[in-house]
């Protein structure tokens, strides 16, 4: 399945379901976020369990600030409605790839526990 285009308007309701969700910011302009996309898009098509989703930082500037972009291209994961992974750069296949097996891993109940623990 291709990357969905997403704004501030459907933003949370996208990364607040169940499963995965990865999240790219993005700007036309950006070299890096132009060499991100291919990968990101051949990701897509082979984990169709998983939500792509593509946040266009020039005209989603409210959401990239209120998402603490400050660098572009920015990957975000969502599981299960938690970010449990947020870095700035491009990624190569082999290390989207192995970023999506360690989401599918993780152990959710020690997450939900540890977010908790923090929000306490």
């Amino acid at each position: 399945m291709a990357p969905i285009n997403i704004t501030e308007k459907d933003f949370t309701e996208t990364v607040s379901v169940s499963g995965i969700v990865l999240v790219d910011f993005w700007a036309a302009w950006c070299g890096p976020c132009r060499m991100f996309a291919p990968v990101f898009d051949k990701a897509a098509a082979q984990h169709p369990e998983v939500v792509f989703a593509k946040v266009d930082t020039e005209a989603e500037e409210g959401l990239s600030r209120a998402a603490g972009i400050t660098s572009i291209p920015t990957l975000m994961a969502f599981r299960d409605g938690i970010l449990v992974f947020s870095q700035a750069g491009a990624m190569n296949a082999a290390g989207l790839e192995q970023l999506i097996t360690a989401v599918e891993d993780l152990d959710m109940d020690d997450v939900r526990a540890k977010v908790a623990a923090q929000a306490s």
